[in-house]
């Protein structure tokens, strides 16, 4: 766990317990989600290391955001920059989609295919999925053709691993011990 992910858990919570008691949640995550992509830029991280005053810093991030912050988020950014933390914006904006998640018992699936898979396959991997993790799954697809055949899906701490590639490579530990 980085000192940032300590830093950013704070924030994160006091604007999910402020989203949830406005009702916005959504908004709420889509502001921090824009504002860890500014954050990221190379240009905006050197202005960061650059040592500007904390003012002139939450003037320079806020108008690059533009209006994809209401009131709120720029009084976020600028309680960040006042105390030399808006670095930890990208762990901020994960700590607070993690809040968003287990408020909402939903969970992001990362499914990787050898081919595409079609909308029957892919609603039955998100039914059984859904059963054994008791939330609603949303599933990210993507298409590897490395695994030769079948999927390997990752969900939070799980991983299932059902391609020939894993399977092989299972294989070759059993032989070998």
């Amino acid at each position: 766990m980085s000192d940032l992910t300590t830093i950013a858990r704070p924030y994160a919570k006091a604007a999910f317990d402020f989203a949830v008691e406005k009702g916005e949640l959504a908004q709420w995550a889509e502001m921090l989600t824009f504002a860890a992509e500014v954050a990221h830029n190379d240009t905006i991280r050197d202005i960061l290391d650059s040592g500007y005053a904390a003012d002139k810093l939450t003037e320079i991030f806020i108008s690059v955001c533009g209006e994809q912050l209401n009131e709120f988020g720029q009084n976020l950014i600028k309680v960040m920059a006042e105390n030399g933390r808006l670095k930890a914006l990208p762990d901020v904006c994960d700590e607070f989609l993690f809040l968003k998640n287990e408020h909402e018992k939903t969970i992001d699936a990362e499914v990787t295919s050898a081919v595409t898979l079609d909308e029957s396959q892919l609603a039955a991997i998100r039914e059984k999925l859904e059963a054994r993790l008791e939330r609603k799954v949303k599933l990210n697809c993507s298409v590897d053709e490395a695994l030769i055949a079948g999927v390997v899906i990752r969900a939070g701490d799980l991983v299932i691993d059902n391609s020939v590639r894993g399977k092989l490579a299972r294989l070759s530990d059993a032989l070998q011990s």
